[in-house]
């Protein structure tokens, strides 16, 4: 052991003698939640423009450029731009709260590791169960969502589904596997800058037929906020209580939409410089995907009419599955007498679902060896191979992935229906626990008098701004499915909605008193919290990497040169 101390200089702190770690210290190449053995330790192949990317990749999805046009359809295009803009704000504060505490130590357990550490290890184990069931669900329907899409052009079903599941499963997980994360970062990065010129497209596209470049030259401007109106109401309710409820219903529908952007946080363990990459990713995912979404559901608002026949039969077609006909852009192509459209969109879904099946494999296997790294998790699941990939967690997570081959039957597809929206709200019940730890964070932050000037990157809301958040993401999650309590003479009380809408919260619930039962627990008091332990770890692996990228820069020339100087600032 290396008992040489160093003491923490910076104004405002308790004089506390912090110990200079090496990875020599733990023999057994462990710190809960960071590991330091070859055989268990991450590479950090991850460079900032792959972090950067696989975010905006992670929250473009789908939900946007399908989803849009049931919330339009219900509540109309007011009621869309503002619930995105306010859920867009709602983002930010999450994303900057983790990025706080991942730039400090960013744990190889991610933000599971940060609840043990700092609020409660019955929340970190509640934390990284709950959103490790969301992801190995999102697999096999990211992979059923892209045969449905293929069906476009074989609506015959000429194929068998199972097929092009097939297909698309052993391409992830080869992505996954074989490549390394070096691979995986390089390959999510082009993928998802083509996500990125799609959606520049399809903005640019409706900002022409808004101002009255399509066929029929119709500059529609914001007519229909006017007419037919900027808020509509639900089929089930009317006056200004129904344009509420449909306010509200899409608030919800943009939760969802941007559940997704918190993977950042799972990238730190194989972040290059994280204390850099990951606040500079989040910064710059946030402003470009708030652009992307208020961009799109400002423009899809202006070039088609909530109650147009058109985005009707797309919402129609949508409940059936993913596929361009359930787009709004295509109903609004449709209005505007553009008929070469939909085959684009739909090669575009595919590639937005290809994508996403990709990063939520990658997403599910990190979180079950940040399980096993948090302890949480038995220890088989983070060992690593030679190039850093959990193989045992990426096994069992490809494993779930075969779920997919569920929907080839029928009857099958309903059951795995409820169990996707059953697994839904984790995705919410992770933004509100990592708003708890961040606030248990700030809280011990202060008790050790660790001044903002001492933080490689600060969350600009505060506690305040955090509790707002919090408030909001939990009204949220408990109004979920409030349409299901709503009864008219046509609707009868969804029992099913109900149960799989609402029980992943009494689950979520019992994992964290179970866990605080059986293991005897105690949540972390403020000044006990450990800032410490593994930081100096970081510290020389971050210094390491800075004198290398210096090196490198001096030594690159031409294009190489030219990337450094003009355009490395951009990720």
């Amino acid at each position: 052991m290396n008992d040489k101390t160093i003491f923490d200089a910076e104004p405002g702190h308790n004089e506390k003698a912090v110990r200079i770690e090496t990875a020599d210290d733990y023999p057994g190449g462990h710190i809960r939640g960071l590991e330091t053995s070859d055989e268990t330790r991450l590479h950090r192949g991850l460079k900032a423009r792959h972090i950067t990317m696989i975010a905006i990749g992670g929250a473009l999805g789908t939900g946007l450029i399908v989803g849009t046009g049931k919330a339009l359809a219900s509540a109309g295009p007011g009621s869309l731009f503002i619930s995105y803009s306010f859920i867009g704000c709602l983002v930010f504060m999450v994303m900057a709260a983790l990025g706080e505490m991942a730039a400090w130590i960013p744990l190889s357990s991610g933000f599971t590791g940060y609840a043990t550490r700092y609020c409660h290890p019955s929340l970190g184990f509640a934390l990284g169960w709950s959103y490790l069931c969301k992801y190995l669900v999102l697999v096999p329907n990211q992979l059923t969502a892209a045969a449905l899409v293929i069906q476009f052009w074989d609506p015959q079903q000429k194929i068998n589904p199972g097929v092009w599941i097939a297909i698309f499963l052993v391409l992830i997980i080869s992505i996954n596997y074989f490549g390394g994360i070096g691979f995986f970062g390089e390959f999510e990065f082009w993928l998802s800058s083509f996500k990125v010129i799609i959606m520049v497209g399809i903005i640019l596209f409706a900002l022409v037929i808004a101002c009255g470049g399509g066929p029929d030259h119709d500059a529609r401007g914001f007519r229909y906020w006017s007419n037919p109106g900027a808020f509509a109401s639900p089929s089930y309710s009317s006056g200004s209580l129904g344009k509420f409820l449909g306010f509200w219903s899409v608030m919800v529908n943009a939760t969802f939409a941007f559940l997704g952007t918190e993977l950042v946080g799972v990238t730190a363990g194989e972040a290059q410089n994280p204390r850099k990459s990951i606040p500079k990713a989040i910064r710059l995912t946030f402003y470009r995907i708030l652009v992307f979404y208020i961009l799109s559901v400002l423009f899809v608002g202006m070039i088609v009419p909530y109650n147009s026949k058109a985005l009707l039969d797309a919402v129609k077609a949508g409940s059936k599955g993913a596929s361009a006909a359930a787009s709004p852009f295509v109903a609004a192509a449709t209005v505007a007498g553009i008929n070469t459209l939909p085959s684009i969109i739909n090669v575009c879904i595919l590639i937005f679902v290809f994508s996403a099946s990709n990063s939520d494999l990658y997403i599910a296997s990190r979180t079950l060896y940040g399980l096993a790294s948090d302890e949480s998790a038995p220890r088989i699941f983070r060992r690593t191979d030679s190039r850093g990939v959990p193989i045992y967690a990426l096994a069992v997570a490809s494993l779930f992935a075969c779920l997919s081959f569920m929907n080839v039957s029928s009857n099958s597809k309903v059951v795995f229906g409820y169990f996707v929206n059953l697994t839904t709200i984790f995705g919410l019940l992770t933004w509100i626990s990592i708003l708890v730890t961040y606030i248990f964070f700030l809280r011990a932050r202060r008790a050790q008098n660790i001044p903002d000037s001492a933080m490689p990157y600060t969350a600009p809301q505060g506690i305040i701004g955090t509790a707002i958040a919090l408030f909001f993401c939990c009204l949220i999650a408990l109004t979920k499915n409030f349409d299901v309590f709503i009864h008219t003479p046509e609707r009868k009380f969804a029992y099913t909605d109900f149960i799989t809408g609402y029980i992943g919260i009494p689950v979520y619930l019992i994992w964290i008193f179970g866990h605080m039962f059986f293991t005897k627990s105690r949540g972390v008091k403020p000044h006990e919290a450990d800032f410490y332990t593994g930081k100096s770890i970081i510290d020389a692996e971050e210094n390491e990497y800075l004198e290398q990228l210096k090196l490198d820069r001096i030594q690159s020339t031409g294009a190489r040169k030219f990337y450094h100087r003009y355009i490395s600032w951009l990720f």
